[in-house]
């Protein structure tokens, strides 16, 4: 009894799943570039035109708040409502994230 490490395959079977086994993790990198999210004063580029997204708006909230001091990342603003109210209440003010700010605070500038 002799042992065949193709196991009736092909040759060129064997040679084909291993050039995609290989390639695959090459064409996912090369995929992961492109599909990254632009962002732009918190507008979001879409097909060379800004629109304005909660992604984006929450990104510039935390680059905004980290110029006052605050160490918030923007994932923890998107992903915490009541610590964007609460780096909203700090730093909501600056003309560049009020309207981010608007919906966190009920009173928006209307406080003070």
């Amino acid at each position: 009894m002799s042992f065949s490490f193709n196991r009736g395959y092909g040759r060129r079977a064997i040679v084909c799943g291993a050039i995609a086994a290989f390639a695959m993790p090459v064409a996912l990198v090369g995929t992961s570039a492109e599909a990254r999210i632009k962002c732009v004063n918190g507008n979001q580029i879409v097909s060379g035109s800004p629109i304005a997204t909660p992604y984006c708006q929450d990104e510039l909230v935390a680059k905004v708040a980290r110029e006052y001091g605050v160490k918030v990342s923007a994932d923890a603003v998107r992903n915490n409502p009541n610590l964007k109210r609460n780096v909203c209440a700090h730093v909501g003010r600056d003309i560049r994230i009020y309207q981010a700010c608007i919906d966190t605070n009920s009173t928006g500038r209307r406080g003070f």
